[in-house]
């Protein structure tokens, strides 16, 4: 601990002053502070080397990264900068692949052949055998009856006889399945002919009827001949019918044909 100064008016004027001895400095010398500092950099250098890794470094190989290419005046990018592309007619729009294009003509070989020359025609004498043929060989004439009179036809009148009685035909695949319990049919009292009444049935594997739809006519004059009653009762009579078993279901039509008597006649029958 260093003495503070004396006062010099302390003392008298007689008095010598004396200066205080200086003591040693405290700390690290030079030296030392290098030599500290040289060994904590060889440590931390043999760290370094312990404990670095020995592998050698591969560069990464990069993928899907974005490519820069430059494009050419050929590019059809730089071409869509043109403003007359689509306005005027253009060398590159889409009409050009296949109007305007001229032929190419190749150029001739330098060892060619002319073309072969024919002997003209004496078109003069052009058919002069075939005149003298037909002046000698004339043809046979004969008049042309493109339209002959049509030949007279003699018409029979049409006799239309009714049925003697009320029959039953059945016609389709039905007709090859026997018929189990045959029946007659009445005659029904009309003073006009009655046209047969179609119906289509559909018979199962036992032979029942299971299915009986009415047929329209099939002309005009049919139409007009037909009866309701008639038709009622070829529905019914057709749900009646048997026939004999088979494999499979069957499709067929049954055609009653209807005989007609007078109702004077029905109604003097009746009548006693």
């Amino acid at each position: 601990m260093n003495a503070a100064p004396a006062d010099p008016a302390a003392h008298s004027p007689g008095e010598m002053l004396t200066t205080p001895p200086m003591l040693p400095h405290a700390g690290w010398s030079g030296a030392k502070l290098i030599f500290f500092i040289a060994l904590v950099l060889a440590a931390h250098l043999a760290f370094i080397f312990i404990f670095s890794s020995k592998k050698t470094i591969v560069p990464r190989t990069a993928s899907d990264g974005p490519q820069l290419q430059l494009a050419d005046a050929a590019n059809e990018l730089i071409a869509l900068d043109d403003p007359t592309l689509f306005a005027l007619p253009h060398a590159n729009d889409f009409a050009t692949a296949f109007w305007q294009h001229p032929p190419v003509i190749p150029p001739p070989p330098f060892d060619w052949t002319e073309a072969p020359r024919y002997l003209p025609v004496a078109t003069q004498k052009l058919g002069a055998v075939f005149n003298e043929f037909m002046q000698t060989n004339p043809p046979v004439k004969f008049a042309l009856n493109f339209k002959p009179p049509p030949p007279f036809a003699t018409f029979l009148p049409a006799t239309i006889s009714p049925p003697p009685s009320s029959t039953l035909q059945i016609t389709g695949e039905l007709a090859q399945r026997p018929w189990l319990n045959p029946f007659s049919l009445p005659s029904l009292p009309l003073d006009d002919v009655i046209a047969a009444s179609r119906v289509q049935v559909l018979v199962d594997a036992a032979g029942n009827v299971v299915s009986t739809v009415l047929l329209p006519a099939e002309n005009s004059a049919e139409a007009l001949g037909h009866a309701d009653e008639a038709d009622q009762r070829a529905l019914a009579f057709a749900r009646q019918v048997r026939f004999a078993p088979a494999e499979q279901v069957t499709l067929g039509e049954l055609i009653f044909n209807w005989h007609s008597v007078p109702t004077a006649t029905t109604n003097s029958t009746a009548t006693p």
